[in-house]
């Protein structure tokens, strides 16, 4: 690591080669943090992201393997001098609802969307250094305040996830330190989304307008740099968790949006 990162605040992007994740990854970038990238099987992408940004490496992991893991935070904390935030980005997204679990789909969700984000937050508050407090930034979900019976393992997790932060600031956070959940709403297509159902679905909210990717990216960074209460959740949707939806977003811009 040369001197000019070292002088860099740092920040590491679970999820950061794609959507979400690469929209945080590349604003911190252009504010003058140090980017760690991480993938799991997004090699290329998050390659070429980080040749875009002034100051960025990648790293590869399967959050799956939660050992795995907590040995990643464990080498970033040994060698980042000043590593200030982490990102819990990173999720699967799979479908099954309220009547039939489906295990495998679980087992995934709740590994890869809680456990392991809990683990590595743990271990980020015990090995990383910074040159002021510490910021954990935990992705929800709007589904955490509005939730539907479909994908409901998914939503599961993010319901735990979103447990993990309130003890996670109890618990190994110092003073100075924050442990935040940022809950965004529907940003960018996802599943099996058709492009009309995806016009449809991000309207679905009190503003009915579309929530850009960059305004979770730019709540990102000001929770890093701000001082908002420890534990707290920020919500990124236009409103859309205060309303009652029945059914994910998907399903009800379908209907809408059938011949």
């Amino acid at each position: 690591m040369d001197q000019g990162t070292q002088d860099r605040p740092a920040i590491l992007v679970t999820g950061g080669a794609k959507r979400i994740g690469a929209a945080i990854a590349r604003r911190f970038g252009e504010a003058g943090w140090h980017v760690v990238i991480h993938y799991g099987r997004s090699a290329a992408e998050a390659e070429v992201l980080a040749t875009s940004l002034p100051s960025a490496e990648t790293i590869q992991c399967d959050l799956a393997d939660g050992d795995a893991a907590v040995a990643m935070v464990e080498q970033l904390a040994a060698r980042l001098p000043d590593w200030r935030v982490l990102v819990n980005s990173a999720s699967t997204f799979r479908l099954d609802d309220v009547r039939a679990l489906d295990p495998a789909t679980c087992d995934a969700a709740m590994q890869i969307n809680a456990v392991t984000p809990a683990r590595m937050t743990q271990t980020f508050l015990a090995r990383a250094t910074a040159r002021g407090g510490r910021r954990v930034i935990q992705m929800t979900d709007q589904k955490l305040a509005n939730p539907n019976p479909d994908f409901f393992s998914y939503t599961m997790s993010k319901h735990a996830a979103a447990a993990a932060v309130r003890m996670l600031a109890m618990g190994p956070a110092q003073p100075a330190d924050r442990v935040y959940a940022l809950a965004p709403g529907a940003i960018l297509a996802s599943h099996d989304q058709s492009e009309a159902e995806t016009e449809v679905s991000h309207r679905l909210n009190l503003l009915k307008r579309k929530t850009g990717v960059d305004e979770v990216a730019d709540a990102c960074l000001w929770l890093a740099e701000g001082w908002l209460a420890s534990g707290e959740t920020l919500y990124v949707d236009s409103g859309q968790h205060l309303l009652a939806q029945p059914r994910d977003v998907i399903y009800l811009a379908r209907e809408d949006v059938r011949p």
